[in-house]
């Protein structure tokens, strides 16, 4: 594959860095350590480093020949899961429950490896703004980034992020036209009936009955009430109710997430869990409230960033293996709140492993370091196509 030859001279000190970040893992808003290993690392390039920003967030900034051209941001997260790691390899986690089980580790090597090269050669014009970001893991650290002032301290025209892919071959690029991944909300519905004890079921309202029943009508919402064309998912996934076996117990808790990729279904679904909800316990003589969080918006691209984005994908690996709008992903992503301000594009890197059950936020996941330099030579082409040197 043609990658930048001048990257892959230092594909040993990527894998290096890549393998310690992965031992040493850290979880949102406490990367710490991290943030140093990184920011240390981008000033022994001579890049400009900015620490604080959503507070262990890191920005690098590096001008061209002329600084007088584009603004463009490249993101990558950087913090861990709450996971115990199953591997036996030398560089597995340090730290019990802690574990870089989705490829944050790989995912900020590819972009110092970038930056390395981008500051040796300062191949382009304008600033080129590299963006670490803290507890992209569902603590929406991209929307703490964006209202801690981001693109006002750090303006950009355009901003880009990518992800590794296990169920994409090595090598590969997934590239999105629009919807990338979905927008992730959580619910609750608090059901009261009233407690009794269990051989006299009829002196109370059994809370987890009208539960079973709401969890039953649920699966309707999709099935039902949207357009088979359309992407929606709600899952319920926590019942919580009782202490003891022979009491009827007066309240049950549901949750769930619902995930949708239009601003217009995601509203109607939450009126639909209110309505079915409240009507199914009322028809027991029971109460029911929904508390329905909304969390990350739908990642989505826009045309011309993902135009870019696959040519320049394209260009490091050919365009037979650049896949140009792949099935969107139901799972969701924070990238998305920078997307909301900005103009840009969010593509898939393929890894390799998902069929062997090498998933991401699997407790066996390890990063591909065969994909380091494919992928630090894809932000390194991408930020020369985007900011071309006169």
């Amino acid at each position: 594959m043609p990658t930048i030859e001048r990257i892959e001279d230092f594909r040993a000190d990527m894998i290096g860095w890549r393998r310690d970040l992965h031992a040493h893992p850290e979880l949102g808003f406490e990367e710490e350590r991290t943030a140093a290993f990184v920011a240390e690392t981008l000033s022994s390039f001579g890049i400009k480093v900015h620490r604080g920003l959503a507070g262990t967030g890191v920005v690098g900034v590096l001008a061209g020949r002329h600084d007088d051209g584009g603004r463009i941001g490249l993101r990558a997260d950087m913090d861990a899961l709450a996971l115990r790691e199953e591997n036996l390899f030398n560089h597995v986690s340090r730290y019990p429950g802690r574990m870089h089980a989705c490829g944050h580790d790989g995912h900020m090597t590819m972009l110092l490896g970038a930056a390395r090269y981008l500051a040796e050669t300062r191949d382009f014009n304008g600033v080129i703004h590299f963006i670490f970001q803290p507890a992209e893991e569902g603590k929406a650290g991209g929307r703490v980034m964006v209202e801690d002032g981001l693109f006002e301290r750090f303006p950009c025209d355009r901003v880009f992020g990518m992800h590794n892919w296990p169920l994409l071959p090595p090598g590969t690029f997934g590239v999105h036209s629009g919807p990338v991944m979905a927008a992730a909300d959580r619910f609750e519905i608090i059901i009261t009936g009233r407690g009794t004890h269990a051989a006299i079921p009829h002196h109370g309202i059994d809370s987890v009955l009208v539960a079973a029943h709401i969890i039953t009508a649920v699966q309707g919402v999709i099935s039902r009430t949207v357009d088979p064309l359309e992407n929606a998912v709600i899952s319920i996934t926590t019942v919580q109710a009782g202490s003891a076996f022979n009491i009827v117990p007066e309240t049950a808790v549901l949750g769930g997430t619902v995930r949708t990729f239009d601003p217009e279904l995601r509203d109607r679904i939450e009126g639909d869990l209110t309505r079915m909800a409240q009507a199914i316990a009322a028809a027991f003589g029971a109460g029911a409230v929904l508390e329905y969080r909304r969390s990350y918006p739908p990642t989505i691209n826009t045309s011309p960033e993902a135009d870019l984005a696959a040519a320049a994908a394209a260009a490091v690996v050919g365009i037979e293996r650049v896949i140009r709008d792949p099935p969107p992903s139901m799972g969701a992503e924070d990238f998305s709140f920078m997307l909301e301000w900005r103009p840009g594009a969010y593509i898939w890197l393929g890894q390799g492993g998902g069929d062997d059950g090498h998933i991401v936020h699997s407790p066996h996941y390890d990063f591909n370091d065969d994909v380091l330099t494919i992928g630090a030579s894809y932000w390194a082409t991408l930020a020369q196509m985007a900011l071309p040197p006169n």
